[in-house]
């Protein structure tokens, strides 16, 4: 495998479980902007955690179909990731997310060794402060996802965060770009939804509004935005807009299709079913790793 990758995504991989579908998919956000690098034709990697389960299995042959390496993704005792959801009409409720082996993750080694190396590197949600501060040592050209979680990583000197703002126009959102600013984010991507997309470049911020479409699936939307974004703005060296408007197409796209990418859909067997059923049969959220 080439270790001169222009782009690696680390971090956070799942299964997808849609149980008002009775259908499961392979997604989670590092995970879905790889394989959409690789989609693009970009030559891209994918650092992981599965475990040595069923769960794991699946995710490695449906990385293994992608163009991905598979065994660039490590093996460990425990449990793999696994989202529970109900969909309607393309939202989403999730009911469990067990994060599994992932959480926390930080690669040594080669695979550090490569994502230093590496042009641009993309950190997955609940990614590891350690990770984090590493990269920002070494300076590395990377990027980290925080989604909701806007405070729970220290972002001085990360060179791009991506995070999820306010769908409802009321609420403004220049504050929030602020907010990370002060907090020593370089740059910063809010996206809103069907509300648009938020960049913070420096200081200038610039705006774009969404496409309107018939949605399908949300799910795996925000992490096509990230990689078309990475890809025209951080190794394009596209306009801030240019650079808004072709991510919140690829995000658009990705919306018309079940899945964070393009993947046959397997029926939910009847052993995951078996190992979550308390928390189905509740039909309440539960703590993310609470679950085994």
């Amino acid at each position: 495998m080439n270790a001169s990758s222009e782009l690696i995504a680390v971090g956070d991989n799942c299964l997808d479980v849609y149980l008002s579908k009775d259908r499961m998919a392979v997604g989670g956000n590092a995970l879905n902007v790889a394989v959409q690098w690789a989609r693009a034709g970009l030559p891209a990697r994918y650092f992981g955690l599965i475990g040595h389960d069923p769960e794991g299995d699946a995710i490695h042959e449906a990385v293994a179909r992608t163009g991905l390496y598979p065994d660039d993704m490590e093996r460990r005792e425990g449990s793999t990731a696994v989202t529970l959801l109900l969909e309607r009409c393309g939202d989403r409720r999730f009911l469990l997310e067990d994060l599994g082996v992932g959480l926390g993750y930080v690669p040594e080694g080669q695979r550090l060794a490569d994502m230093l190396a590496a042009r641009w590197v993309h950190l997955g949600t609940h990614s590891a402060p350690d990770l984090v501060r590493r990269l920002v040592a070494e300076g590395a050209r990377f990027s980290v996802d925080v989604s909701t979680h806007h405070d729970r990583l220290d972002l001085a000197g990360v060179p791009l965060v991506f995070a999820s703002g306010p769908e409802d126009p009321a609420e403004p959102v220049k504050p929030l770009l602020a907010r990370f600013r002060d907090r020593g984010a370089i740059s910063t991507v809010v996206t809103c939804g069907s509300r648009g997309a938020f960049l913070d470049n420096r200081g200038s911020v610039t705006q774009v509004r969404a496409r309107r479409i018939e949605v399908v699936d949300t799910c795996g939307a925000g992490d096509s935005f990230i990689a078309r974004f990475i890809a025209l703005w951080a190794l394009e060296g596209r306009a801030d807009g240019d650079a808004l408007r072709g991510a919140s197409d690829a995000a658009a796209n990705t919306c018309l299709h079940e899945g964070g990418f393009p993947q046959p859909l397997r029926s939910i067997p009847s052993w995951l079913l078996e190992k979550y059923s308390d928390v189905i049969a509740a039909g309440e959220v539960r703590d993310g790793n609470a679950q085994a």
